[in-house]
């Protein structure tokens, strides 16, 4: 006889993170936090890690008092640098014996007008953007295949920006390319790291409130004017980009990998009406 599953049950088996330990780069403010937040609500273990060291243990203080029970540790770690990277490998290798999910969400950005961009801004970005997600996934990757199994992969995802996706540069190109080559680099990864068991995808940010994006969203009257060129009329929300992780996390994304997700309301789908100069 078949037997139904109940709906909670069913949720908790597709999306539930008990038992599983996850590290977020930048992961005490902003999207960072937005998805801390919801592994830990999920119930997995959550390591955040940043150049503001206390910041992130304040940040787990707070989810911790939340959820009522201690799911978050909070650390300092530079990510500029090849040394601060395998630091934070180091860090976490002595937290954890396995690491189940990476995010790899901290990144910087850049803004300067065509024949005034600086050479510095592609230095600086290619190496917190690109080369450090890169490095970083390199160094815990013993950590990530001891998790790893068939049936259940280890995660890793990488936020990337419809920057990387669409030709919309407005005075941020070494941003909108090291987005595009993160976006690749997942690519390329998922073919070598799929036979071993880890997935590796990108999610496509449009605007969510956070400092990188201050300068719209905290703007009444210029978030409004984007938002009105957004097909859905808003910008993102913490469970648009909670829920999206939650999903390649969960046993719900254990079948994808090498994926590009557009989490922006609709705007890669609508690139001429909302590339609007004055909103930049």
């Amino acid at each position: 006889m078949r037997t139904t599953t109940r709906p909670e049950a069913r949720l908790q088996r597709l999306f539930g993170l008990e038992g599983k330990t996850a590290l977020v780069t930048g992961g005490a403010r902003g999207v960072g936090r937005m998805i801390t937040e919801a592994l830990a609500g999920a119930g997995a273990r959550v390591l955040i890690a940043s150049r503001r060291g206390e910041a992130c243990a304040t940040a787990a203080t707070e989810v911790n008092e939340a959820l009522g029970e201690e799911r978050c540790e909070g650390f300092g770690a530079d990510l500029s640098t090849e040394a601060g990277v395998l630091a934070l490998a180091e860090e976490v290798e002595s937290r954890c014996e396995r690491l189940e999910i990476l995010v790899n969400n901290s990144g910087k950005t850049w803004g300067a007008p065509l024949g005034q961009h600086p050479w510095k801004a592609w230095e600086d970005l290619q190496s917190v953007n690109v080369a450090a997600p890169f490095s970083l996934i390199q160094a815990l990757l013993p950590l990530m295949e001891r998790a790893a199994s068939a049936d259940d992969p280890a995660r890793v995802v990488n936020i990337g920006s419809i920057n990387g996706s669409i030709p919309n540069g407005q005075g941020a190109y070494a941003y909108a390319a090291s987005k595009a080559a993160l976006h690749h680099l997942g690519r390329v990864l998922a073919n070598e790291l799929g036979p071993r068991h880890v997935t590796v995808n990108a999610l496509a940010l449009g605007p969510f409130p956070s400092k990188m994006m201050n300068y719209i969203t905290g703007d009444e009257a210029r978030r409004e004017h984007l938002e009105t060129r957004i097909p859905l009329r808003r910008i993102g929300r913490p469970d648009d980009v909670g829920g999206a992780v939650l999903w390649l996390a969960g046993a719900a994304g254990a079948w994808v990998t090498g994926a590009v997700v557009p989490i922006d309301g609709g705007m890669s789908a609508d690139v001429v009406q909302w590339m609007d100069p004055e909103l930049f």
